[in-house]
């Protein structure tokens, strides 16, 4: 795909990603889905109101009348599509930085729509071949003020309340100034969680740290289940479709850590859970022992979802699947990533004992990962050339579903290219930090070394 990446399309707002294309989009959409109503929401970033605005234009020009949820969690949306059986479009750039922005997709089906679709909706972009309707049957336009509430007494409805409750947890709980600062705070205490936060305010300028919920941008998280002598911490992005863990001493928990863990409570053997390319040896030990089945596709949500739907039809039961950046999917509740969700399900093991225990078997595992940032297509096609020489000449056998992924027995190591922003992406991993190290700065040079001269 041209314009759609591992998740959906994003860029710098009113450069790469302009009113204009959001509403070529939202007209193909449209006219592709041939509906007579969509939602459309967006997260907290500054310039969502104004892709908002043109995406629900592009959908009323091709007859669509349009309900607008306003600021919402991508799960909050996703849950209002499949009730009201309608499409929606999310405008959000979920952990990337304030200046994006982006586009998500979603069915009647509330799940993203898988990469066949999208191919669809990207050709008659291309083409501009749009169902454009006449001044008369323009679609029209209603707030909708419930989507937020109706998300979150479902979730309550779903996890083990009682459990949780029991536990007496105290929750340090950072929102990252995304759309999960109007669900997360009041979702936790209703579970019966003590809850103090850390950017806890909506704000589209992320004026206390980056969307992208990584170790760097959580140290103040990490401060506050200190300070408060919190039992856990739980971060987000821009879109709350994510949730990250802090265990009861103010320590990050890596992605990989938590998802080995929540797959080991879920997991049975003759099972089957979906991960990416880039997945950690953590979850490939859980289902070693217990006996289920993993399956690899390349990154994104997107590749989840469609392979999920796919072992669905071949009669497969996928309890848990997802990535280690901490895009957990529970299929059996909605085949969508929910921040909120994933952070009740790891607050019922936390109700039984403390997150240092929950995660301490997935410790023994270090990550290291390196972004090179290219200005032009001549040096993307330089770095992914000489990633390509690097594979062919390793000592390992490649995988190359998404990329280069080298598995040398003792550790691995991953390079490929960013779906989302002009990066080129090295991961490593080692039971030895030194050795992963060693892994990422062998490619990292190469690929460097490839670079045309300035």
């Amino acid at each position: 795909m041209k314009l759609f990446g591992s998740s959906g399309t994003r860029g710098v707002a009113n450069e790469q990603l302009t009113p204009e294309f959001v509403l070529r989009v939202a007209k193909a959409a449209g006219t592709v889905w041939n509906v007579d109503r969509a939602a459309v929401a967006r997260d907290t970033r500054t310039t969502g109101e104004l892709f908002a605005n043109a995406a629900a234009s592009g959908l009323a020009s091709v007859g669509v009348d349009v309900d607008r949820l306003g600021v919402t969690p991508t799960p909050a949306v996703t849950r209002y599509c499949e009730v009201e059986e309608i499409p929606g479009i999310v405008i959000t750039a979920s952990h990337n930085p304030p200046e994006y922005n982006g586009v998500k997709l979603v069915g009647p089906d509330g799940v993203e729509l898988v990469v066949e679709r999208l191919e669809r909706i990207e050709d008659h972009i291309l083409a501009e071949e749009f169902d454009t309707v006449a001044w008369d049957e323009v679609g029209e336009t209603r707030r909708v003020e419930s989507a937020n509430r109706d998300y979150v007494e479902e979730m309550l409805a779903t996890v083990d309340r009682e459990k949780i409750a029991a536990g007496d947890i105290k929750v340090a709980l950072d929102p990252g100034h995304g759309a999960g600062a109007l669900t997360s705070p009041g979702f936790y205490r209703e579970l019966g969680c003590e809850v103090v936060t850390v950017n806890g305010q909506p704000d589209g300028h992320f004026p206390g740290r980056n969307p992208e919920p990584v170790e760097k941008n959580l140290r103040d998280l990490g401060k506050l289940v200190r300070a408060a002598d919190a039992d856990v911490g739980i971060a987000h992005d821009g879109d709350a479709d994510r949730a990250i863990f802090f265990d009861e001493h103010g320590e990050y928990i890596e992605g990989d850590a938590s998802l080995a863990a929540l797959s080991a409570a879920g997991l049975s053997e003759g099972d089957t859970t979906v991960a990416a390319v880039n997945v950690s040896q953590r979850l490939v030990d859980v289902c070693n022992d217990v006996g289920a089945t993993l399956e690899l596709t390349p990154i994104g949500s997107t590749n989840l979802i469609t392979r999920i739907r796919e072992l669905w039809a071949e009669g497969e039961t996928v309890p848990v699947a997802g990535e280690g950046n901490g895009g957990v999917f529970f299929p059996d509740y909605r085949l969508v990533r929910d921040g909120a969700f994933i952070g009740a399900k790891f607050l019922e093991l936390v109700a039984e004992r403390p997150p240092s225990e929950i995660v301490a078997p997935y410790t023994d595992y270090y990550n290291v990962r390196v972004n090179l940032t290219y200005d032009s297509e001549a040096e993307l096609t330089a770095m992914l050339a000489a990633a390509e020489k690097y594979a062919e000449s390793a000592d390992a056998e490649p995988n190359t579903i998404d990329g280069h992924r080298l598995d040398y027995g003792d550790a691995w190591v991953l390079v490929r290219p960013s779906g989302t922003e002009p990066k080129v992406r090295i991961y490593a991993e080692a039971r030895e930090e030194a050795r992963a190290e060693e892994l990422a700065e062998n490619v990292r040079a190469a690929l460097t070394a490839a670079l045309p001269d300035p």
